[in-house]
């Protein structure tokens, strides 16, 4: 399977790892440790040496209760980091985690190949900024907000709800002209379900094949391994390539971690035994 976006095209037929590069104070794992533009380009490369296909860039947290960043100040996070990379020449493509049309705007012109949106694409104006690109999107299901997400997550058929909202927007991508090979799915696991609902939708993965895109899928030191293993978010590295390899297995095309190398190792024998 392939994925394009902007210049380049990522293979997908066998797994790939997309690394995490939060500039934050304030993310659930690693927030404050690369929220300054020198110390997050060196994170950024060094990902890229351990294997990463995709980095992925964030200037808001997105974890529970987390407090919502103004436009001007996520801005000021991520673009010097984007143009950093991109004037380095990275062989690998800048993804954007933002659901704020004026971010993803900014930092498609700055040299982002990705918009990896939470609210998928439904903010205005957000489905119009990628359409008016070439550059791929993820679109990911959450049930509220980051404020509200994880207080009483309720559904009456978890696998079925996220597809369908995964359908109607991957078509109103397709109706803006944003092609099928330019898109990206995410069930959004921590974003609004409980260890129940994030248990059956990893076994669900190969239902949400049906849709024809690739899946990413973002398991990497969430709550929900806590919950499994009883180890705080520092020490969940074994749990989260555990989750990955299962994803894999099943199915999904692109793994969002933290831990890239030990990742892409584990993604390797899973190549390998398919």
């Amino acid at each position: 399977m392939q994925f394009y976006c902007g210049r380049f095209c990522l293979d997908l037929d066998t797994p790939k790892v997309m690394g995490i590069v939060n500039v934050t104070p304030d993310s659930f794992s690693d927030g404050g440790q690369f929220n300054q533009d020198d110390l997050a380009v060196a994170h950024a490369l060094d990902l890229i040496e351990q294997g990463a296909a995709v980095l992925d860039i964030g200037g808001e947290s997105t974890r529970p209760n987390a407090t919502p960043v103004p436009v001007a100040e996520e801005l000021q996070r991520v673009i010097p980091v984007i143009e950093a990379l991109v004037a380095r020449d990275i062989p690998v493509p800048i993804s954007i985690d933002t659901y704020k049309p004026e971010v993803m705007r900014a930092a498609i012109a700055a040299g982002a190949s990705i918009v990896n949106d939470v609210r998928g694409l439904q903010e205005a104006g957000a489905l119009e900024a990628v359409a008016n690109s070439d550059a791929g999107v993820c679109i990911m299901h959450m049930q509220g907000t980051p404020q509200t997400m994880q207080l009483e997550p309720h559904y009456e058929d978890v696998v079925a709800e996220v597809k369908q909202f995964l359908h109607m927007q991957r078509n109103a991508c397709l109706a803006a002209g944003i092609a099928q090979d330019r898109i990206m799915l995410d069930p959004g696991f921590g974003f609004g379900k409980t260890r129940a609902h994030n248990i059956a939708l990893a076994k669900a993965l190969p239902q949400l094949l049906d849709l024809g895109c690739p899946l990413l899928v973002g398991l990497s030191r969430k709550s929900v391994l806590g919950q499994m293993t009883g180890n705080d978010v520092d020490a969940r590295l074994h749990a989260s390539v555990a989750a990955a390899v299962i994803s894999a297995m099943q199915g999904a095309h692109l793994l969002r971690v933290h831990d890239v190398k030990a990742t892409v190792e584990a993604l390797k024998v899973v190549a390998a035994l398919k």
